[in-house]
Formats: C-alpha cells, sequence, structure tokens
C-alpha cells in the first residue's frame, strides 16, 4: 500500500510538472519565434533557426517614419497620460482612504462598475463628442481618454496602497501645522512609494500597448503612435515582411522593459513603516 501511495504521488508530481512545462512552452514559443525572426532576413511563421543571422530588419525599420517618430508619439502620449492619471488617482484615493461617508462604497462600487465597461462601447459617443469640442486628431486629447480610462483602477489601487499608510503619522503632521495637502505630499505618497510605481508601471503599460483608442482617435500620420504604425508592416494582398515586424516588437517592448528594470527594486522594497510609527 505504501508504494502504491508513492507511485501515485509521483504520477501527480509528474502530470502537475507536465502541465506546467507546456504553459511554460506555450509562452516561451512566441518570445522564440520573436528573436530568431528578428534576425532572419527570409523569416515566416515558422520557428526556425536564421541560415545567415543578421541585424538587417532592425536597420530596415530605424528610421525616423518607422520607428524613431512612432516611438516619441507613444512616449509623450502615455507618459503624459500616465501623470494626469497618477495625480488625479491619488486625490481621489485620500478622501476616500480617510474620510469615511455615506456615499464612499457607492462610489467606489460606481468606479468598480465602470472598469468593466469595454472601451469599444463607449468610443462612438466619445467619437462624437471630440469631433464636436475640436480634439479629434489631437494628442492632448488622446491622452485625456486614454487617463479616464484607466483612472477607475488605478483609483482602485490607490487606495489600497494608502490604506497601509498609517493615519498617526498624518495627525502627529497636523499637530505640527501641515496642511492636509502637505500630509499627502510629504508623508502619505513618499511611504507607499512601492504602491505608486505599481499604479504607474500599470497604467503605463496597458496605455503603451493600447491599439484602438489612438487608432480611432488620431487620424495624422505623423502623430500615430507606434502601437498604432505596426500597420506599416502589413503590405497588400495578405503580405507581412515578418523579420521586420519581429524587429519593431522587440524595440517597441524595450521602453517597457527598461521601465520595469530600472524601478524593480523599489517594487521588492514594500512598506518599511515599522520604525515610522515609533515614538
Amino acid at each position: 500500500m505504501g508504494g502504491r501511495a508513492v507511485r501515485a504521488r509521483r504520477a501527480r508530481r509528474l502530470a502537475a510538472d507536465a502541465a506546467l512545462l507546456a504553459v511554460a512552452l506555450a509562452f516561451a514559443i512566441p518570445l522564440v519565434w520573436l528573436v530568431l525572426s528578428s534576425l532572419n532576413p527570409e523569416a515566416t511563421l515558422r520557428v526556425r533557426l536564421p541560415e545567415s543571422p543578421t541585424l538587417g530588419n532592425f536597420s530596415a525599420v530605424l528610421t525616423d517614419d518607422i520607428t524613431f517618430t512612432p516611438m516619441l508619439n507613444s512616449l509623450l502620449l502615455c507618459g503624459g497620460a500616465t501623470l494626469v492619471t497618477v495625480v488625479c488617482a491619488a486625490l481621489a484615493a485620500y478622501p476616500l482612504s480617510r474620510f469615511r461617508a455615506r456615499f464612499s462604497r457607492p462610489y467606489l462600487l460606481t468606479v468598480l462598475f465602470s472598469t468593466c465597461l469595454p472601451i469599444t462601447a463607449v468610443m462612438v459617443p466619445v467619437y462624437g463628442l471630440f469631433v464636436q469640442v475640436n480634439l479629434i486628431d489631437t494628442m492632448s486629447g488622446t491622452a485625456l481618454f486614454l487617463a479616464t480610462a484607466q483612472l477607475p483602477f488605478a483609483i482602485w489601487l490607490m487606495k489600497n496602497f494608502m490604506d497601509g499608510v498609517p493615519t498617526v503619522l498624518e495627525e502627529a503632521a497636523w499637530t505640527d501645522g501641515a496642511s492636509w495637502w502637505q500630509t499627502l505630499l510629504r508623508i502619505v505618497l513618499p511611504l507607499m512609494g512601492p504602491g505608486l510605481t505599481v499604479v504607474t508601471i500599470y497604467t503605463f503599460i496597458m496605455m503603451w500597448g493600447n491599439f484602438f483608442v489612438p487608432f480611432m482617435l488620431l487620424l495624422s500620420p505623423d502623430q500615430l503612435p507606434a502601437s498604432v504604425s505596426v500597420f506599416t508592416f502589413f503590405g497588400n494582398e495578405g503580405s507581412v515582411a515578418f523579420g521586420q515586424l519581429a524587429a519593431f516588437s522587440i524595440l517597441y517592448s524595450t521602453p517597457v522593459i527598461l521601465l520595469y528594470v530600472l524601478i524593480a527594486r523599489r517594487l521588492g522594497g514594500g512598506f518599511a513603516l515599522g520604525g515610522a510609527v515609533k515614538g
């Protein structure tokens, strides 16, 4: 009986390992194709080693029209929208976290419901509104809409992180004559640095990969971000420059990867509030 139980546990472990390996391969194969195809001048949808690896695909896409201008547009668009989202989320989350009122829970539930609305359901009225107020084909209008779309979830995240900051620190600052604005800027936000980082990264990544919104609201080719300029590699009659598409995809992913690497230490730092509340 004991040997049978050991064999059964071993079989379950092997099945679990095989399932995890299959999931890992499902994620790894597209990444392997991306790297190999970017070095292959004759890349197709097949995953294969290039016969003569070359950086020609990168040279072909590193131009102002294909990469540099769209990437700059993406940085300006997503960076500005992220800044607006984080600032508004902090201002909205602070009273929701610190003050208890009858409308707080209905307000939070309304915010939660708004995160469930698909972006395609509101694009038609938004497009009509943007035409009336002359915000169509403008970077500022598109950034404001991106910020609005990400704001509900950012408020939820920001409030949860802000709840972890002890209110006793704010009360001590108020005793010393600080205003609520000074308390928010000098005490609450610095102490919730990892949470602020998480909200910033999540918001930026969600905006960076957004294709539909800038595709609908931006009309001028010189204002299109990199998420939309990917159409450059899709030619007529179904032809696709797979090698250049893979090289562009790697370049397009680089800013997000660098952003995460640069601030990954803060994500693992946690909230070191233990010593702050002593004395």
